[in-house]
């Protein structure tokens, strides 16, 4: 792992030093991080690189993760999609076994820290165990867009969520109207990780051979789970139309999450869509394949997220800070990663995704101009020391003041 002084060519003296004077207020404190896996999307990628750095600031940080059986992890996807606003048959024993694999995780983990940072919907029932004369503070950290959910289930959920102390959104229009205190704090990527580190050209040759993908003919690559809602078919469909007049070739590299069961589904129509096709290369990477997608996103000319429904699409900063040329759906918090025509195109449908990638392979400078811009745009931004740094802050807030400020009403 990093250490904070090797971020300083990245992002100043002045902001690590700046993350070291917050952190003095917070020596020692307790702190709980829990969420539903430890390997495979977005938020334990975040959480496997932003507590050893907690840890070196002097906080007292420990990540938990809930258990349960299969059947749990088929109701959270159905509640995701629901949240989401994805129509989905729910049933009272979904609730029934959500309540049940909730009080059990409560019953076997310490839920005992200073401040409890409680990931997305899966582990909420965790709060139940909150006493009215505990100091102990609870943020609900929420990484999708709830916004225009499915009633049912937002009914059901709403009660423990308004037990926190905060709700924490990715995108201000995420946010939902709750009695408590609201903040807005983007996720980030680890420039340092083996995800996003420099690679030289002849290494990342190598892993494309042997990941079977030539490098013959531009590449527009996807990085996603394979998932409905990031619309891996609907790339396929894009790839088509850009290769009646460009010839290209494109790469769809996706895994699986352990709290995620459609993703063999998914895959299986992904298949059928690619119909064999030589020039689609599916790659079904392991969760610890970050070396793999680094060289990936740094071989493609175009790299795509042409997601229906995105949390926030980190995937979209990690090819930005590779300097690469983006394509992505004006959706979640991709907005905020991608200014359109500044460091990427924004579309809203498969003609429109089209479209752009034909502009960036038929003008190399201007594709150029767009990469360049959002990796500036990014290292301002959505790198692992400014999220480290709103961290800090919440937790300084909340253990110092009992005001509520509230992001979208009251």
């Amino acid at each position: 792992m990093s250490s904070l002084a090797e971020y300083e060519p990245i992002v100043g003296s002045g902001a690590v030093e700046e993350l070291r004077a917050l952190a003095a207020h917070l020596a020692g404190k307790p702190v709980l991080m829990v969420n539903s896996t430890r390997l495979g999307g977005g938020v334990a990628e975040i959480l496997n690189r932003m507590v050893p750095l907690l840890k070196e600031l002097g906080l007292d940080v420990r990540w938990d993760v809930i258990e349960g059986p299969p059947a749990f992890y088929k109701v959270t996807k159905a509640f995701h999609n629901a949240l989401h606003g994805k129509p989905e048959p729910i049933t009272q024993e979904m609730f029934d076994l959500f309540l049940e694999v909730g009080r059990q995780n409560a019953r076997r983990l310490a839920l005992d820290a200073q401040f409890l940072v409680i990931h997305d919907p899966q582990p909420l029932v965790l709060v139940e165990k909150r006493t009215r004369r505990s100091p102990a503070r609870w943020v609900w950290r929420c990484h999708i867009d709830v916004s225009r959910p499915q009633p049912q289930v937002w009914t059901f959920l709403k009660p423990f969520i308004r037990k926190f102390d905060a709700a924490v959104y990715s995108v201000p229009a995420f946010a939902q109207r709750l009695p408590m205190r609201q903040l807005i704090i983007a996720p980030s990527i680890d420039p340092l990780s083996e995800k996003n580190r420099e690679l030289a050209p002849d290494d990342i040759a190598a892993v494309l051979r042997r990941l079977g993908v030539p490098q013959d003919r531009p590449i527009i690559t996807q990085v996603s789970r394979f998932d409905y809602l990031k619309d891996p078919v609907g790339v396929i469909e894009a790839f088509r139309r850009v290769r009646r007049s460009v010839k290209c070739r494109l790469v769809l590299a996706g895994g699986s999450a352990s709290d995620d069961p459609e993703g063999e589904e998914v895959l299986g129509r992904v298949r059928g869509a690619a119909k064999d096709d030589p020039e689609i290369h599916l790659l079904m990477l392991p969760p610890t394949s970050d070396l793999e997608i680094n060289a990936l996103q740094r071989a493609s000319a175009v790299v795509m997220q042409k997601s229906l429904k995105e949390g926030f699409g980190l995937t979209v900063s990690e090819a930005l800070w590779k300097a690469r040329p983006v394509v992505a759906s004006a959706v979640g918090g991709i907005p905020l990663q991608v200014k359109h025509r500044y460091s990427g195109l924004l579309v809203h449908s498969v003609e429109g995704a089209a479209y752009a990638a034909k502009q960036l392979l038929n003008n190399p400078a201007y594709a150029k101009r767009l990469g360049e811009n959002g990796r500036e745009h990014v290292r301002q931004n959505f790198l692992l020391t400014r999220h480290l740094r709103d961290y800090l802050l919440t937790f300084l807030t909340l253990g110092s003041s009992d005001d509520v400020l509230y992001l979208n009403g009251g």
